[in-house]
Protein backbone atom coordinates (compact mmCIF):
# COMPACT_ATOMS: atom_id res chain seq x y z
CA UNK A 1 0.00 0.00 0.00
CA UNK A 2 1.42 3.38 -1.25
CA UNK A 3 1.75 6.31 1.76
CA UNK A 4 -0.71 7.96 0.34
CA UNK A 5 -3.58 5.26 0.35
CA UNK A 6 -2.05 4.51 4.40
CA UNK A 7 -2.49 8.30 4.88
CA UNK A 8 -5.95 7.99 3.14
CA UNK A 9 -7.14 4.60 5.34
CA UNK A 10 -5.95 6.71 8.10
CA UNK A 11 -7.95 9.92 7.54
CA UNK A 12 -11.22 7.77 7.12
CA UNK A 13 -10.12 5.97 10.43
CA UNK A 14 -9.71 9.18 12.34
CA UNK A 15 -13.19 10.51 10.95
CA UNK A 16 -15.21 7.37 12.35
CA UNK A 17 -13.21 7.52 15.48
CA UNK A 18 -14.04 11.19 16.40
CA UNK A 19 -17.57 9.77 15.35
CA UNK A 20 -17.50 7.75 18.26
CA UNK A 21 -16.57 4.61 16.38
CA UNK A 22 -13.86 2.77 18.84
CA UNK A 23 -13.40 -0.32 16.53
CA UNK A 24 -11.96 2.73 14.56
CA UNK A 25 -9.48 3.77 17.10
CA UNK A 26 -8.58 0.10 17.79
CA UNK A 27 -7.55 -0.22 14.11
CA UNK A 28 -5.59 3.14 13.93
CA UNK A 29 -3.75 1.73 17.60
CA UNK A 30 -3.19 -1.43 15.52
CA UNK A 31 -1.80 -0.05 12.42
CA UNK A 32 0.89 2.56 14.55
CA UNK A 33 1.56 0.35 17.26
CA UNK A 34 4.98 -1.13 16.21
CA UNK A 35 6.13 2.06 15.25
CA UNK A 36 5.56 3.91 18.05
CA UNK A 37 6.84 1.38 20.19
CA UNK A 38 9.73 1.41 18.04
CA UNK A 39 10.32 5.11 18.73
CA UNK A 40 10.08 5.06 22.44
CA UNK A 41 12.10 2.07 22.53
CA UNK A 42 15.04 3.56 20.55
CA UNK A 43 14.69 6.90 22.54
CA UNK A 44 14.79 5.01 25.79
CA UNK A 45 16.60 2.51 25.19
CA UNK A 46 14.01 -0.09 27.45
CA UNK A 47 11.54 -2.16 26.89
CA UNK A 48 9.24 -1.58 29.77
CA UNK A 49 9.50 2.50 29.08
CA UNK A 50 8.65 2.04 25.82
CA UNK A 51 5.58 -0.15 26.78
CA UNK A 52 4.16 2.57 29.06
CA UNK A 53 5.37 5.50 26.38
CA UNK A 54 3.39 3.43 23.79
CA UNK A 55 -0.11 3.16 26.16
CA UNK A 56 0.17 6.84 27.27
CA UNK A 57 0.78 7.83 23.57
CA UNK A 58 -2.21 6.38 22.63
CA UNK A 59 -4.39 7.33 25.86
CA UNK A 60 -3.45 10.76 24.64
CA UNK A 61 -4.27 10.40 21.12
CA UNK A 62 -7.64 8.95 22.15
CA UNK A 63 -8.20 12.43 25.03
CA UNK A 64 -7.41 14.74 22.07
CA UNK A 65 -8.78 12.34 18.99
CA UNK A 66 -11.88 15.42 18.97
CA UNK A 67 -8.65 18.23 18.41
CA UNK A 68 -6.84 16.94 15.32
CA UNK A 69 -7.73 18.19 12.43
CA UNK A 70 -5.52 16.48 9.83
CA UNK A 71 -3.28 19.62 9.08
CA UNK A 72 -0.47 16.46 9.46
CA UNK A 73 -0.64 13.03 8.53
CA UNK A 74 -2.17 10.85 11.54
CA UNK A 75 1.23 9.33 12.10
CA UNK A 76 3.32 12.47 12.34
CA UNK A 77 0.68 13.64 15.33
CA UNK A 78 1.01 10.46 17.20
CA UNK A 79 4.87 10.03 16.70
CA UNK A 80 5.07 13.66 17.65
CA UNK A 81 3.26 12.27 20.91
CA UNK A 82 5.44 9.39 21.43
CA UNK A 83 8.35 11.68 21.17
CA UNK A 84 7.72 14.15 23.48
CA UNK A 85 6.68 11.46 26.02
CA UNK A 86 9.50 9.52 25.46
CA UNK A 87 11.50 13.18 26.11
CA UNK A 88 9.39 13.64 29.83
CA UNK A 89 10.59 10.05 30.78
CA UNK A 90 14.06 10.73 29.88
CA UNK A 91 14.27 13.73 31.94
CA UNK A 92 12.61 12.54 34.25
CA UNK A 93 15.04 9.22 34.51
CA UNK A 94 17.97 11.73 34.75
CA UNK A 95 16.37 13.73 37.03
CA UNK A 96 16.41 10.24 39.57
CA UNK A 97 19.50 9.35 38.73
CA UNK A 98 20.87 12.93 39.62
CA UNK A 99 19.18 12.37 43.18
CA UNK A 100 20.12 8.93 43.95
CA UNK A 101 23.72 9.89 43.35
CA UNK A 102 23.46 13.03 45.32
CA UNK A 103 22.19 10.45 48.39
CA UNK A 104 24.79 7.91 48.32
CA UNK A 105 27.10 9.90 50.71
CA UNK A 106 31.04 8.78 51.70
CA UNK A 107 31.02 5.86 53.59
CA UNK A 108 33.65 4.95 56.45
CA UNK A 109 35.34 1.84 58.24
CA UNK A 110 34.92 0.72 61.55
CA UNK A 111 38.23 3.04 62.27
CA UNK A 112 36.28 5.80 61.00
CA UNK A 113 38.14 6.32 57.86
CA UNK A 114 36.55 6.62 54.68
CA UNK A 115 36.68 3.21 52.54
CA UNK A 116 37.56 5.13 49.28
CA UNK A 117 38.69 9.08 48.70
CA UNK A 118 36.10 10.70 46.90
CA UNK A 119 37.09 11.38 43.10
CA UNK A 120 34.91 14.51 43.41
CA UNK A 121 36.91 18.02 44.32
CA UNK A 122 34.91 19.34 47.53
CA UNK A 123 38.04 22.04 48.26
CA UNK A 124 36.94 24.55 45.47
CA UNK A 125 36.24 28.35 47.13
CA UNK A 126 32.90 29.95 47.34
CA UNK A 127 34.55 32.00 44.59
CA UNK A 128 34.27 29.22 41.88
CA UNK A 129 31.10 27.95 42.45
CA UNK A 130 29.76 31.54 42.09
CA UNK A 131 31.53 31.85 39.05
CA UNK A 132 29.88 28.35 37.68
CA UNK A 133 26.47 29.66 38.69
CA UNK A 134 26.95 32.55 36.48
CA UNK A 135 28.16 31.08 34.02
CA UNK A 136 25.25 28.29 33.88
CA UNK A 137 23.04 31.26 34.00
CA UNK A 138 24.80 33.09 30.95
CA UNK A 139 24.29 29.85 29.11
CA UNK A 140 20.86 29.08 29.79
CA UNK A 141 20.06 32.76 28.73
CA UNK A 142 21.86 31.88 25.31
CA UNK A 143 20.07 28.96 25.19
CA UNK A 144 16.95 30.52 25.86
CA UNK A 145 17.04 33.23 22.96
CA UNK A 146 18.00 30.54 20.26
CA UNK A 147 15.09 30.20 17.36
CA UNK A 148 13.08 27.32 18.07
CA UNK A 149 14.50 25.03 15.96
CA UNK A 150 17.60 25.81 16.89
CA UNK A 151 17.03 25.30 20.52
CA UNK A 152 15.13 22.06 20.02
CA UNK A 153 18.17 20.82 18.14
CA UNK A 154 20.34 21.14 20.67
CA UNK A 155 18.24 20.32 23.52
CA UNK A 156 17.67 16.78 21.96
CA UNK A 157 21.24 16.63 20.59
CA UNK A 158 23.49 17.91 23.42
CA UNK A 159 20.91 17.51 26.13
CA UNK A 160 19.25 14.69 25.96
CA UNK A 161 22.08 13.00 24.02
CA UNK A 162 19.67 11.47 20.81
CA UNK A 163 21.10 10.30 17.73
CA UNK A 164 20.40 12.39 14.63
CA UNK A 165 18.46 9.60 12.98
CA UNK A 166 15.70 9.70 16.21
CA UNK A 167 16.12 13.46 15.61
CA UNK A 168 14.73 13.06 12.38
CA UNK A 169 12.31 10.71 13.47
CA UNK A 170 11.20 13.34 16.11
CA UNK A 171 11.33 16.53 13.94
CA UNK A 172 10.88 15.16 10.32
CA UNK A 173 13.55 17.22 9.15
CA UNK A 174 16.56 15.99 7.18
CA UNK A 175 19.68 14.97 8.78
CA UNK A 176 21.69 17.60 7.19
CA UNK A 177 19.45 20.31 8.55
CA UNK A 178 19.54 19.00 11.89
CA UNK A 179 23.06 19.14 11.73
CA UNK A 180 23.70 22.98 10.44
CA UNK A 181 21.08 24.24 13.09
CA UNK A 182 22.77 22.22 16.07
CA UNK A 183 26.08 23.88 14.56
CA UNK A 184 24.89 27.13 14.43
CA UNK A 185 23.40 26.89 18.30
CA UNK A 186 26.62 25.73 19.25
CA UNK A 187 28.40 28.55 17.91
CA UNK A 188 25.85 30.78 19.09
CA UNK A 189 26.66 29.43 22.25
CA UNK A 190 30.17 29.20 22.03
CA UNK A 191 29.62 33.50 21.73
CA UNK A 192 27.68 33.52 24.64
CA UNK A 193 30.50 31.67 26.50
CA UNK A 194 33.24 33.99 25.26
CA UNK A 195 31.14 37.44 26.13
CA UNK A 196 30.99 36.05 29.67
CA UNK A 197 34.62 35.40 30.20
CA UNK A 198 35.91 38.85 28.47
CA UNK A 199 33.58 40.52 30.83
CA UNK A 200 35.17 38.47 33.48
CA UNK A 201 38.55 39.92 32.32
CA UNK A 202 37.59 43.59 31.56
CA UNK A 203 35.82 43.71 34.73
CA UNK A 204 39.07 42.14 36.38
Amino acid sequence: MSDEAVKEEDRQLVERAQAGDISAFEALVDAHRDKVYGLALRMTRSEADAAEISQDTFLSAYQHLREFRGDAAFSSWVHRIAANNALMRLRHRRVVQAAEGELQGPEFTERGSLTEYPTRDWSRDAEGRILDAELGHAIQQATDHLPEGYREVFLLKDVDGLSYEQIAEVTGDSIPAIKSRLHRARLALREAIDRFYNQGDASG
